[in-house]
């Protein structure tokens, strides 16, 4: 019978007393929290994204070839892609917040897939714009970045700064997965074959979207990562989703914080996908750097991005918000003005050995620029999202944010165009780059006064259970 009394816990005899066993509770492992599968979905529908968003750098060069449209007339699609991947992104929230993350994706996803597949048949620049500019821009503006806020406004207490740098950091993750392969199929199959290539991609990930991703914590009977027994689940926003969406822009727009979050998120939003995501590529080509080796350096950034966010949203978690974005915009800016000296450095050629097959031969000054500019280039995400949930709250964070993310690509668009015009009647990028620096050293100055008592709202509401900012 004692032989019989051993527990799964180990293979000694429990001990017992007056005769009676005692059985030793059997060690169970804890149980992932389903927050974490959530949060893997979002990260693989996101770098999908962020792949399909990625393709205007490697395509800019044979759509020019093949048509001689001009970069200004390309590069006006991806302004109205940019546009509206921002402009779109507060009625995505909203929609999020009515009919849940799950059903958005889908839609979004099934987008995509159409959009991008048919812009295989273009032979207008209209046609261009349309599938390109306005199809894949508000698909693809129903969910980014907005979607990694709401996912973790919603499932994550603990941790959720380190949750929106891994979500923000997918967008670098997509890069490198896609940017080298997309730049060989340019190459080797043609333009076209990397278009049905991300096609497939976005129609791949619908059915794992469909199994296991789910919109709230309680459709799981669970409460939120790390929340307590008493907090109350994120409600739902009633009401239509166009109303919804203006009303809270009404409520930001009261705030000068809002404008401030605004603001430099247009900066930050110029400095990257703008200038860097759009035309990094083209300016390379300029200086006799190969698509596929530029395309390397680009996604090199995006290895060296997903450390740097991914750190930067532990960070957020520990340190002040402001003083973060205060070090990622100057630094950022600096790197952008010491871009065109590294373009011009080209008696200091790596050997392959060096620059490995991911560098190729390219100047030292350019592999500093990119390891620099690497670890900044979205850091500039998880405070800001984490500014934007304490001085909003968390059941309007995701839509604040969204119209605070609208900024950032207005500020893309706007420095898209710009640079493209700027390459078109001066032959270069200099100015270009020059000027999206200096733009940084201004935001870095603008972000210390958000949330300073000299600057905050009285009038703003925030609700007592909302930490404010520190």
């Amino acid at each position: 019978m004692e032989n019989e009394s051993r527990t799964l816990a180990g293979d000694s005899a429990p001990p017992s007393v007056g005769g009676s066993t005692i059985l030793r509770p059997m060690r169970v492992l804890p149980r992932l929290h389903y927050a974490w599968i959530v949060a893997g979905v979002t990260f693989l529908c996101l770098l999908v994204s962020a792949g399909i968003r990625s393709v205007p750098g490697v395509l800019i060069v044979p759509l020019d070839k093949e048509f001689g449209w001009g970069r200004a007339a390309i590069s006006l699609a991806v302004s109205i892609n940019l546009v509206l991947y921002g402009a779109f992104a507060p009625f995505g929230a909203a929609l999020m917040d009515r009919l849940g993350a799950r059903r958005v994706m889908l839609g979004a996803l099934a987008l995509l897939a159409v959009g991008v597949a048919l812009t295989t048949l273009i032979r207008a620049p209209w046609q261009l714009d349309l599938l390109w500019g306005v199809v894949v821009g508000v698909a693809t503006g129903s969910t980014a970045s907005v979607l990694g806020a709401w996912v973790a406004t919603r499932w994550f207490v603990a941790h959720r700064g380190l949750v929106l740098g891994l979500l923000t950091a997918s967008w670098a993750t997509g890069q490198l997965l896609f940017l080298p392969v997309l730049a060989r199929l340019v190459i080797g199959a043609g333009w076209r074959s990397a278009a049905l290539v991300i096609a497939l991609a976005a129609a791949a990930i619908i059915p794992i979207v469909a199994i296991f991703m789910r919109n709230d914590p309680g459709d799981v009977g669970m409460r939120p990562l790390g929340a307590a027994a008493g907090d109350s689940p994120v409600p739902r926003a009633g009401g239509g989703v166009p109303r919804a969406a203006f009303a809270a822009l009404a409520r930001g727009t009261r705030s000068k914080d809002f404008w401030l979050l605004g603001g430099s998120f247009f900066i930050c939003g110029a400095s990257t996908t703008g200038v860097i995501g759009t035309h990094f590529i083209p300016a390379c080509i300029d200086y006799g750097i190969s698509g596929v080796t530029a395309a390397g350096l680009l996604a090199g950034m995006g290895v060296l991005d997903l450390g740097g966010t991914t750190v930067s949203g532990w960070l957020s978690d520990r340190w002040n918000s402001r003083s973060l974005l205060c070090w990622y915009y100057g630094l950022r800016g600096l790197s952008l003005i010491f871009l065109p000296f590294a373009f011009g450095a080209q008696l200091l050629l790596l050997p392959n050995a060096l620059g490995s097959n991911l560098f190729g031969s390219v100047s030292a000054g350019l592999v500093v620029f990119a390891i620099f500019y690497g670890l900044d280039w979205v850091a500039t995400v998880p405070p800001t999202v984490k500014l934007t949930a304490d001085l909003f709250g968390r059941r309007e964070a995701a839509v604040m944010f969204a119209w605070i993310f609208a900024a950032h690509q207005l500020g893309a668009a706007t420095a898209a165009y710009g640079a493209g015009a700027i390459r078109a009647s001066t032959g270069a990028y200099q100015i270009a780059f020059v000027g999206s620096g200096v733009l940084c050293l201004l935001a870095s100055a603008l972000v210390l006064r958000i949330g300073h008592p000299k600057h905050a709202d009285p009038a703003r509401s925030v609700p007592a259970e909302i930490p404010q900012p520190v």
